[in-house]
Formats: C-alpha cells, structure tokens, sequence
C-alpha cells in the first residue's frame, strides 16, 4: 500500500505569496463593495429617506392625543382621495414622496478636514518650537510643549487667509501656566504677534477655566468714515466705531455712495450716566483734536459747548461765534476767565434744581440743557499758569467735574502723553471714560485704561485709531470718524464739506471776542461778571 506524502511546511516565499494573494483578494472586494454602493447610492439613499419619514410620521402620531387622532385620519383620507381624483395625482404623489425621501435621506456627514499643507504645517510648527519655553515645565512628566514635540496636539484649530499666513488659531497650554498674571500673558502675546505675521492686528481671548489662548486676525477699521449726523438719542454721543462682534448695535451710515451699518462706541452722558467725563490721550497728530471736534459737533445739536484751547493752533476757529457755542478761547486769561464762569454755572445749577425740588417742581429749563467744557491740552495752561503765577486751569474744573452729573455738565479733556504728568488729580480721579489714540506702549496704554487691551496693536496707526474703555467696562477698538478742521489747507473738499454742513449758523462775528463774560450775562442776569471781567482785563 502507497503511503501518503507528509504535508510540507511552507517556506518564507510561499508564505509572501499567500498574503499577497489575500491582499489582491480583500482589495478586490473592496473595490467590488465600492462599486456596488456607487451604483445602488440613489436606492440606498431614498430607503434610508422613508425609512426617517416613516419614523418621523410614527413619532408624529404617538405624539397626537386620542381625541385627535379621528380629525387626523379624516384629514389624511380626505388627501388621499384628493390625490387619487386629481390627473396625474398619484405619479406626481410618488415623485413628491421620493424627492422627499431622497432629501431626507442625503449624506449629511461633513467633509473631512484634509489639515495644513506642508508650507502651513511648518508655519504651525515653528510656532510650537517658539512657544516652547514659555509653556514647558522641566518638572512635568508628561509635558504638552517640548522641542520636537507634536504641534497638533497644542493647537486644537487653524485657519490660514488667502496670503498663507494664520488667521485663527487655538492654542492649548498646560495648567500651571500663570494666564493670570498680566506679564507672563503679555510676552506670549507679544511672540504670537511677532511670529504669526506682523502689520496686523490680533486678538487674544485666554480662557483661564480651559486652558486655551485663542487667536484671531481682525479686520482694519474703516478709518475713512467722514462726520455725518448719527442716528443718536439726547444723551447719547459716537465716540467713534470698533469691530462688529464687540456691540450689538450698529448706525447707518453714509459710507461715499453706499449706506452701510457699522457697529458704534456710543457714551452716554447726563444725569444718569455713570461716567459722566471723558479724558483723551494720545501722541501728537494721534488725532485727540479731531475727536474733540466730533464731540463737539454732537454736543452742539441739544447743548452749550465751552470749548478751552490750549495747543494755540486755531484748531477750532470754525467753531467761534456759532450758535452754541459759549467762548473759544486759545490764551491763558481766557481760559480762566471761561472755567471760572463754568464753574459758577455748575453751582447755579445746582442750586436752582435743588431749590425746585424742594418746592416740588420740575427743574428749570436752563439747567436740563446740556453745558459740554472741552479743554484741549491743559498742560499748556498749566506750564503758563506756573510762570507768571496765576491758579491752574485744572483747579477751576474741580466743580464741574464732581458735581456735573447732577447739573447736566459735561467735561472732556484731551491731552498728550508727553504732558500727561501735568494733568490734575481731580481730572484723573473724575475721568472714567477714557480714550487712548495713536500708538504708544502697552505700559501706557495700561495707565490711562486701568487694565491691557485684548489686542496687539500695529507700530504705525491711522489718525483717530485706538481704544476706549468707558468706566469699568471692556476695551473696545476704536476709529474716530474724520472730523479735520475745516479752515485747514490740507483738509479734502469733501471733509471740509462734510463739517461745514454740520456747523450751527453764525450768530456772533468771528472778531467779537471773549465772549465769557456775555454767556453768564446770557445765563443768568443776576450773576456777577465781576471776576470775569477782571480776570480778562488782566489778559
């Protein structure tokens, strides 16, 4: 008898061609599957779509009380009859039914994220290698930021704009970084703006609770909107415009021949506001004067304005002898002869409300009209007060600015960071709305707004760009609407045009003169003109 061969055992090739034959044999039956579902798609997808109609008509109907469910029947037999009668009712019944189904049951899974090119991948990773020494701990274990390390698991988000630079970007970092403390925030903020591209900028929302920095590339401001009338209630003035995710409100506005809406940075004055004064500050040509001029323009359409010059420069010309327009004075007795007036002013008015209510009546007229004092550069005032010995502008504005809330007095002073030491206690103490325009170091910037903005700004800004923050609220960014002055050279046509319109007639000639001591006269009769008139002899 034949004895049968052992089976061999297989060699070290024939094992590769077995798993090759395996390999051919899977993709074949992929490619066979793949094939299949392309061709049977259609069906595939109107099944799975009566199938979610079906489901949701059964939902429908356990959800229907009993007491309805007859009425509901009724009202299906009676559409179906409907259908049956019609011409060609039941075919265009079943195209409905199947274009239903096949919406329904459409592929809603969203398309997969194809992730950085190379070029934005080793942007990316050479933001990692950059971040590494301000997020490693040498004591972690486990660290998340390590030269070498994955930067996929540090940035969570990523979004390049059409330049291949970075336009979003979502930073995670490890717990023991100290995000609560102003300087460790401000050097990686510093190194993301340099990094990520610079002539923009970005802004930066930590989230303390979750451990992540997120990075956003805004948008410019418009910073060629000219003044126009805004769209405002009494009480209520645009300090200029910030980024639309920032407020919610907008104003119409005409933008050239266009009509757009853009989102204000509106402030709120009279006697309920909460942050009555407003103090500006800038470097030179920051466009502080500008905004000075805006406020005004505003003021004037329901109140008084006093304005107090003193930069010397005739800035405000166009605004003498305007209907108004109380006194524009540019010299130091001037000046004092102005603010010791509004000063008196703001006492009448306190004493004429107080005595109304003490006898039940409202208030008088004179005292609800807003009075706007805008004092521009008091620094000057102050350095010639100090040489000839006379009392500091600044000391006669204690009154207004404690007490001008109650009387419907307004106080705005504009000043420049080199004269900033000048400014007095009382105005520092009494001005929580606070404006910063132009660039200037973020140590400044802190000053005057109490707290760091939430951007990084740009070395060289247009005129009228900054921030605002009024009282204790957020830092918003801001672009003061173009308000040159009119009487200037090197003013456009169209600006000059612009606030010319916007100017009050003429009442009093340009060449009149102080006319201080006329206000108060004007004011109140009974109120002596004495110290006005002395004060602007000695001038």
């Amino acid at each position: 008898m034949a004895r049968r061969p052992l089976p061999r055992i297989l060699s070290k090739d024939s094992a590769q061609i077995a798993r090759a034959q395996i390999a051919r044999s899977r993709e074949l039956a992929r490619t066979a599957a793949d094939s299949a579902t392309d061709v049977l798609h259609p069906l595939i997808t109107v099944s799975r779509g009566l199938g979610l109609l079906a489901s949701a008509g059964r939902r429908k109907w356990a959800q229907t009380p009993k007491d309805r469910r007859g009425p509901l029947l009724f009202l299906v037999a009676s559409v179906f009859l409907l259908v049956v009668l019609v011409p060609y009712g039941p075919l265009l019944a079943v195209i409905t039914v199947m274009a239903a189904a096949a919406w329904q049951g459409r592929d809603r899974t969203p398309p997969a994220d194809e992730g950085p090119d190379e070029s934005q991948a080793e942007r990316l990773r050479a933001l990692y290698e950059a971040l590494v020494p301000y997020f490693a701990g040498p004591e972690d274990p486990a660290p998340l930021y390590a030269h070498g390390g994955e930067w996929d698991k540090a940035f969570t988000a990523h979004e390049f704009d059409d330049t291949g630079r970075v336009g979003h970007l979502v930073i995670r970092y490890p717990a023991y970084f100290p995000d609560g403390e102003p300087e460790a925030r401000a050097r990686v903020e510093r190194l993301l703006a340099a990094k990520a591209g610079r002539g923009r900028e970005y802004h930066f929302a930590w989230d303390e609770e979750g451990n992540q920095l997120t990075v956003t590339v805004l948008a410019p401001l418009p910073a060629d909107i000219a003044a126009q009338r805004f769209v405002t209630t009494p009480g209520e003035t645009v300090l200029g415009f910030t980024d639309p995710s920032e407020v919610r409100r907008t104003l119409p506005l005409a933008y050239g021949e266009e009509q757009v809406d853009v989102p204000p940075v509106v402030w709120r004055t009279g006697i309920r506001s909460t942050e009555p004064h407003l103090l500006a500050m800038g470097q030179p040509g920051s466009g502080t004067s500008t905004l000075l001029r805006s406020v005004a323009l505003q003021a004037l359409e329901h109140g008084d304005v006093l304005i107090v010059d003193g930069g010397g420069t005739g800035e405000y010309a166009s605004l003498t002898g305007r209907d108004g327009v109380l006194a524009v004075e540019c010299a130091l007795a001037g000046a004092l002869a102005s603010l010791e007036w509004a000063a008196q002013e703001t006492e009448r008015r306190l004493v004429a409300t107080d005595l109304a209510r003490q006898a039940g009546d409202p208030p008088p007229p004179d005292t609800r009209r807003p009075l706007w004092i805008l004092l521009d550069r008091p620094g000057v005032f102050a350095h010639l007060a100090a040489a000839e010995g006379r009392r500091d502008p600044q000391a006669l504005l204690q009154v207004p600015l404690r007490h001008g809330r109650a009387a419907n007095v307004t106080v705005v002073v504009a000043e420049q960071f080199d004269n900033a030491e000048a400014l007095s206690d009382v105005v520092r103490q009494h001005t929580r709305a606070r404006v910063v325009l132009g660039s200037a170091p973020s140590r400044q910037v802190e000053a005057v707004l109490g707290t760091r903005p939430p951007t990084a700004a740009l070395t060289h800004l247009p005129p009228g760009r900054g921030y605002a923050r009024l009282g204790y609220g957020p830092v918003h960014r801001l672009q003061v609407p173009r308000t040159p002055d009119p009487y200037d050279d090197a003013t456009s046509d169209a600006d000059r045009q612009a606030v010319l319109e916007l100017l009050p007639p003429r009442s009093t000639p340009a060449d009149a003169g102080p006319v201080a001591a006329e206000a108060v006269a004007v004011a109140d009769p009974t109120k002596p003109v004495a110290a006005a008139e002395a004060l602007a002899a000695e001038g």
